[in-house]
């Protein structure tokens, strides 16, 4: 009897691992995904984050981060085909 306890005490905990690195993976799909399609303006943004804690002008990182928003928002609405895939580069 103490063995059988013992045994669906293991499955239970295996399946709450097993759904936390589920869950963990999802999330760092959904990371990656979003730090690609912003990932210019994060890091623009980054980059005049820096130029202003080292005491510089940080205008050309925070327009650089403005284009790269821009550009990322009119991207959204185009239609991905096999012809634009990958800004259209062959």
């Amino acid at each position: 009897m103490a063995a059988q306890r013992k045994t669906s005490r293991r499955k239970s905990l295996g399946q709450g691992m097993t759904e936390y690195i589920v869950i963990v993976a999802l999330v760092g799909v959904a990371a990656i995904g979003t730090y690609s399609f912003l990932g210019g303006a994060i890091r623009s943004s980054t980059a005049g984050i820096a130029h202003e804690i080292a005491g510089e002008d940080a205008k050309t990182s925070i327009d650089a981060a403005k284009a790269a928003a821009e550009n990322a928002l009119s991207q959204a609405g185009t239609k991905k085909t096999l012809n634009n895939y990958n800004g259209g580069n062959h």
